[in-house]
């Protein structure tokens, strides 16, 4: 008993001393085997503006970053991402298990990471921020500078509260510093109870935070290093984001059916609630939300959508007209290169923490989405690859869905003139930008040199059925890798990951795109709910230039090019018609899958919208197939017997035909589906459970439903 109130105590009260640069990450108890010289009294901390902001700046470095919560992370939960079979002690393998309680202990994940853990620093962060708030009658400084460090420290309140909320469900909601020795028993609050609590924070941190911190006397003092630092826009996202998790299926069916502030989905089943809505909140996210595009739009923030310009969009080559101010591309919101390890995000990013630092990236994180086959991407030998399930996500050029959902099934989509002869072929131009598919030439030509004759095999991409990189154990099990975090040149003949690059990467908690498709789905929302189609064609009073339909075709124009275009939603799925797999709502959540592919909130999503135990959803599948148009290899014989008798520069490989074609083009046979898992979830899977030795301090801390 005596370890697990300690424990609880650590988490609600740990860390309260400070060490010189910021609070210790310590339990209340460990300053008693401190050095008293190494101990900065609170009102050292608080009594001024400096200190007081160093206390904060903690909390931002305490941020996970996902990709970087160990050597090799995994952070993508939902039917979006398998591992090669060396990784399935990873987090997103034992989901697919259904044995969520591995995150308690697995270091891989950062919700409990070896260096970046959101359980842990949410607690400790949380508590950082009810401690500034208690003690800002000691700052002796400016009206401005209160402002701003109570604008801070009610955003973080509520942002910790709410990251932990979106894995966990409703949890209590600490707003004062409680004494280790008189710890509350504070009940669990129901999502939406805490989500109100999360909104009230957000609006207090709007109300007092700069829009523009280098125009502020106290953020003169950083001028040109705010980046980082959340401002007004930030807050009023955040809000917006806060009331739509709320109306979501999920959280309205937890309400409905709480007891005693907590409740349990009845049976295994969604049973068809996933265009549920709740009204009330969607209205409000879908005002706050609409605000924050109308500014965008009005151009008083500095926040735009990155463009999408590329002269090879396969190796990521941006087309550069102006070559002294080069135009940020969509690359530039997930990694950069040759910037002084400079952190990603663009002018797109809105939430993010800070990169771990110099060379991190390359240690591993750059490592783990490509072939390991001889040693083509080195290191551990770790993958992280995409779903046959994204992939398909991923629709057609003229806008339409390959797929539609109906009765739990997949059925093609008759309008959209996807080929299985030509799969890759007039696809939406993000599939080119972040698939790695058959023919694709991964290593470049400025490459091959540093490769061996091993490695000159796979220069361009075997991932046909029994290709060379079809291999499970490393390489492909899916028929696909992914370059939308980590570049294809991170291996062996490019080494985009050698020190000379300063590869960086991280990935945006929020980002721009993310704001336009949140407030489409809760304008939707709001039109299932009242059965009325004109809410999503109309632009509202808060949003004046943008509908829900606007919002969706904003990312698709981003997108578009001569070389590689892409139309508006189509007209058929312009409807509010349930369960029909053609309405709007459907495109809605398509395309914030595959706008947001790979950066984590696909799980998240699937949940709240009540779709993680149903079919589809629940099959990861592959996608297989032959190739037809191999050239001058003889598909019936070995490398070396077709390279018989000839000298090297003039060998022939499987993929000889793509030295002259554009894989997209390529024609292949037999193209299938495979199924690699299937997900056997209960109604306890839409939450992760909590520590059990924390739920056993007090009755009214309650243990998720079914574990």
């Amino acid at each position: 008993m005596k370890y697990i109130i300690n424990n609880i105590k650590s988490l609600l009260c740990g860390g309260l001393l400070l060490l010189a640069g910021g609070a210790s990450l310590t339990s209340c108890t460990d300053w008693l085997d401190k050095d008293p010289e190494a101990i900065i009294a609170e009102d050292e901390a608080f009594k001024n503006y400096r200190n007081f902001q160093g206390y904060i700046e903690e909390i931002y470095n305490l941020i996970p970053n996902k990709e970087h919560a160990n050597y090799c992370s995994a952070w993508n939960f939902g039917d979006d991402a398998v591992h090669n079979p060396e990784g399935y002690a990873h987090m997103d393998h034992q989901v697919d298990l259904g044995n969520y309680r591995n995150w308690y202990n697995n270091n891989q994940c950062w919700l409990r990471g070896n260096w970046e853990s959101l359980w842990g620093n949410s607690w400790y962060c949380i508590r950082k921020c009810n401690m500034g708030i208690a003690n800002i009658s000691s700052l002796v400084g400016t009206d401005e500078e209160r402002s701003i460090l109570l604008g801070q420290m009610y955003f973080f309140r509520a942002w910790w509260h709410f990251e932990m909320m979106c894995y966990f469900g409703g949890l209590p909601y600490i707003d004062e510093p409680f004494d280790a020795a008189n710890i509350p028993e504070l009940p669990r609050l129901s999502f939406q109870e805490c989500a109100d609590r999360c909104a009230e924070d957000f609006k207090m941190a709007y109300d007092l935070l700069p829009l523009n911190w280098d125009e502020t006397l106290a953020g003169m003092i950083t001028s040109g290093n705010n980046d980082l630092r959340v401002n007004k826009f930030t807050a009023l996202c955040y809000i917006g984001k806060v009331y739509l998790w709320a109306s979501s299926p999920l959280m309205k069916e937890f309400e409905k059916t709480k007891d005693g502030g907590y409740a349990q989905l009845l049976g295994g089943s969604s049973n068809g609630k996933t265009y549920d809505y709740d009204v009330k909140y969607a209205k409000l996210a879908a005002e706050y939300l609409g605000k924050a595009l109308d500014m965008v739009n009005k151009g008083t923030v500095p926040y735009k959508l990155v463009g999408f310009d590329y002269a090879n969009i396969y190796d990521h080559t941006k087309n550069v007209k102006d070559e002294e101010n080069p135009e940020p591309c969509y690359s530039d919101i997930f990694y950069t290169t040759k910037s002084g390890w400079a952190i990603p995000g663009s002018t797109e990013a809105i939430m993010r923490g800070a990169c771990p630092g110099v060379n991190s990236a390359p240690w591993n994180n750059a490592k783990l989405f490509g072939p390991k086959v001889a040693g083509l991407v080195e290191h551990d030998n770790i993958i992280h690859q995409p779903t046959a399930n994204l992939v398909d996500q991923y629709g057609m050029a003229n806008g339409q869905p390959i797929y539609l959902v109906q009765n739990g099934q997949y059925v093609l989509n008759p309008d959209s003139g996807w080929d299985p002869e030509h799969p890759f072929l007039n696809r939406d131009p993000r599939f080119y930008h972040d698939i790695v598919f058959d023919g694709f030439h991964y290593v470049t030509e400025s490459g091959v040199a540093n490769l061996n004759e091993e490695q000159q095999k796979l220069e361009y991409c075997d991932l046909y059925t029994d290709g060379a990189e079809r291999a499970v154990d490393n390489a492909s099990s899916t028929g696909y890798f992914i370059q939308k975090l980590v570049p294809h040149q991170c291996n062996i003949g490019d080494k985009w990951y050698d020190w000379s690059w300063e590869f960086q990467n991280y990935i945006p908690y929020m980002r721009l795109a993310d704001v336009y498709l949140m407030y489409a789905e809760a304008r939707t929302a709001m039109a299932f709910a009242d059965n009325n189609l004109n809410i999503i064609k109309d632009k509202p009073t808060y949003c004046p230039s943008l509908s829900a339909v606007d919002a969706i075709n904003v990312l698709r124009d981003r997108v578009n090019s001569m070389d590689f275009p892409m139309e508006h939603v189509p007209a058929k799925f312009i409807n509010i018609n349930k369960g029909n797999g053609d309405n709007f709502m459907d495109e809605v959540r398509r395309e914030r899958t595959v706008e947001l592919s790979f950066e984590g909130f696909r799980w998240c999503d699937l949940q709240r919208w009540l779709l993680l135990t149903e079919a589809p959803y629940t099959t990861k599948y592959s996608h297989e197939f032959e190739r037809l148009e191999w050239g001058k290899y003889d598909p019936n014989k070995s490398f070396e017997e077709n390279n018989k008798g000839k000298k090297k520069d003039e060998y022939v490989y499987t993929w000889d035909w793509f030295k002259t074609h554009d894989p997209k083009d390529a024609k292949v046979g037999n193209f299938h589906k495979k199924e690699l898992i299937t997900r056997r979830f209960e109604s306890k899977h839409y939450w992760f459970p909590l520590p059990d030795h924390d739920t056993y301090l007090y009755e009214g801390f309650k243990q998720n439903p079914g574990w």
